[in-house]
């Protein structure tokens, strides 16, 4: 792969501000197109249930899928160690689409948005004339870090937004997916969110016991800030009779589409009434107490809370299984807690940061 990684930094160092922009973009995706495609040849790329380990990394992935009773399975996900040729880079990815076409949409998504950020991230660094490996204090260095990655994701979710109402091949006027992602760079992770899947985080206590930490908000209807730039739009929030509790987004004068989350790509039919596919990003410095990040879908989180998954996941001995275990507590859940109600699709992403593995668990099935 060093010949992928030569022609990504050769091409940053080729790239000129002077240059035209659409110059810049076509070159970019292209390598970022080559890259991927060099990542799946190498096994470094997962885009179904199984795990994902490249030798020498820090990172261990933990995939698991499973579909509900709604039809279709339209969660996805996506790992991809080396990001982008960065031996200190991993992309993790967890898509929910909904609608008559959301598996499709979430699977375009999934496709793009990598690729995308990739380009829009390196594009970035050289807008901004710095080397991103020049010495800075620690301070700034990470500020500055965080800058071009949420520069990046925003013009990313942007133009993924745009790209797929004129990709003609998905009708995603009344379908559309969430998204949340992390990149790992280092012991520095970058979270991103659009929609209301979830990132928890599982740190150590002195005594040793793990607790969670939200790393994402659930944008939900009924959120004050979400709600307010709905109606603010003219869309309407509210529950029907046969589901309290549960706010969704409809239109002026039709009960229609009635999506239960306030961001989304796609769902062009209500784009207009305050749904929007702006990401919500942060970040966090790794230390040594940090020992994974979960990232599922609502299917999880409907029925389990943030401790009963970092619990679940601890306690699952063999680490390649605990995606699986996680969403299999979560079925059983659901046939308990919500009697009488399809069970979701649920799909869940296990990322480790000091895994220490038996060499029969280095691989990616």
């Amino acid at each position: 792969m060093g010949h992928l990684s030569s022609m990504f930094n050769g091409l940053a160092r080729s790239f000129s501000i002077k240059r035209g922009r659409n110059t810049v973009r076509c070159e970019g995706r292209e390598a970022a197109e080559a890259m991927a495609k060099e990542a799946k040849k190498n096994d470094m790329m997962l885009c179904s249930s199984g795990t994902v380990n490249v030798n020498s990394s820090n990172n261990f992935a933990s995939v698991f899928s499973k579909r509900g009773q709604k039809g279709v399975n339209q969660d996805c996900c996506l790992v991809w160690e080396e990001f982008g040729c960065q031996e200190d880079m991993i992309f993790c990815g967890i898509f929910d689409g909904h609608g008559p076409w959301g598996h499709f949409v979430a699977k375009r998504v999934r496709e793009s948005m990598p690729q995308s950020l990739l380009c829009n991230w390196q594009e970035t660094l050289v807008q901004t004339s710095l080397d991103p490996d020049i010495e800075k204090e620690a301070e700034k260095k990470q500020q500055y870090r965080f800058n071009v990655w949420k520069h990046s994701y925003l013009k990313t979710c942007a133009a993924i937004d745009q790209e797929l109402v004129q990709y003609r091949k998905i009708d995603s006027f009344y379908s559309g997916t969430t998204a949340l992602s992390i990149v790992r760079q280092g012991e520095f992770i970058v979270i991103a969110n659009v929609g209301d899947s979830r990132a928890v985080l599982a740190t150590a206590l002195d005594d040793g016991s793990l607790i969670p930490v939200q790393l994402t908000v659930d944008f939900k209807p009924n959120l004050p800030q979400e709600a307010e730039r709905i109606m603010q739009c003219q869309g309407r929030v509210f529950c029907l009779d046969d589901e309290p509790g549960v706010h969704r987004v409809w239109l002026p004068y039709e009960e229609s589409p009635g999506l239960a989350m306030s961001r989304a790509f796609g769902d062009y039919c209500i784009k207009d009434y305050g749904l929007i596919s702006v990401p919500e990003v942060t970040h966090r410095n790794i230390s040594t107490r940090d020992q994974f990040v979960v990232l599922a879908t609502d299917g999880v989180w409907d029925v389990i809370s943030n401790q009963e998954a970092v619990d679940i996941v601890s306690s699952t001995a063999d680490k390649a299984k605990s995606a699986k275990r996680l969403v299999e507590c979560a079925v059983r859940a659901w046939k308990r807690k919500r009697r009488g109600f399809a069970i979701d699709d649920i799909s869940a992403i296990c990322l480790f940061f000091h895994s220490s593995l038996s060499p029969e668990q280095v691989t990616l099935k």
